[in-house]
């Protein structure tokens, strides 16, 4: 009899233990780019709330908004709240920021010049082909000199609102995930923070100009985002509350050796 107790409350207990491990939840954040330290840290903070915090990698800037509305992940952090801004008008959805995150310059790359003077009359430079960076990149390529803007177009400029290209430089808009890898075949490219980093890049010290972090920059930081009737979420919010940490201020600073500026 007594064995059979024994027996019986073992099973009992391996069950109430399994419940137990089975209590947390499950949080897919879609992030673009392979060097996600800072996330890495946060999903270990969560883990000791039971929050399994499963990190999904993509290598384009339209997927994660794509599957984040379509109930594929929880959350994202990859992106602008003016790139957002651009995603929810074009396809009809109320994506929605959370929290901020960080400010993430962009920069002018080259393999062939060091200074943005050096770039001569008909060089190529790529620029990214989405509507609010390829704006972006122009208004860069604006600010280092090399071409003027039409200012009606805001901070939506396509290449065709060139109204100034005194060196007749040709500017093509290719994806952002290509713009690293066409440094081998132009003279520059325009390229976003975590793809540099992703290529092996330094910003701070590799850019060869590099996008102010002074002025109006708040449509250019970058946030967490969700669902618009999932904002309050309060397993999301203790991932907002573990993100913005001193320690992952540290790792941010580490990792992009301060090219990204934590902005909360």
């Amino acid at each position: 009899m007594k064995k059979k107790l024994l027996a019986l409350f073992s099973i009992v207990f391996t069950v109430i233990l399994a419940a137990c491990g089975n209590d947390g939840e499950t949080v897919r954040l879609g992030v673009v780019g392979e060097n996600n330290e800072p996330w890495e840290h946060v999903r270990d903070v969560v883990a000791e709330e039971g929050i399994d915090l499963e990190i999904v990698t993509f290598s384009d800037y339209q997927t994660p908004n794509t599957a984040l509305a379509e109930g594929d992940l929880d959350l994202n952090a990859f992106q602008t709240v003016i790139f957002l801004d651009s995603f929810n008008e074009d396809t009809g959805n109320d994506l929605t920021p959370i929290a901020d995150t960080t400010l993430n310059p962009l920069g002018i790359y080259s393999e062939q010049v060091e200074e943005v003077t050096d770039i001569q009359e008909g060089d190529t430079i790529t620029i990214p082909n989405d509507a609010s960076n390829e704006g972006r990149a122009l208004i860069l390529l604006q600010s280092a000199g090399l071409i003027e803007v039409d200012p009606e177009k805001g901070n939506y400029p396509l290449i065709e609102d060139i109204t100034s290209n005194p060196l007749n430089l040709d500017i093509v808009a290719i994806a952002s995930n290509q713009t690293a890898r066409s440094l081998s075949d132009t003279t520059a490219a325009v390229i976003n923070v975590g793809m540099a980093v992703d290529a092996g890049y330094i910003p701070s010290e590799d850019a060869i100009f590099l996008e102010s972090a002074e002025g109006d920059t708040e449509p250019y930081i970058n946030a967490i985002v969700a669902r618009p009737d999932e904002t309050e979420n309060e397993t999301y919010q203790k991932i907002v509350e573990a993100y913005q940490t001193d320690e992952v201020k540290e790792i941010i600073a580490e990792t992009t050796q301060n090219s990204s500026i934590p902005v909360w």
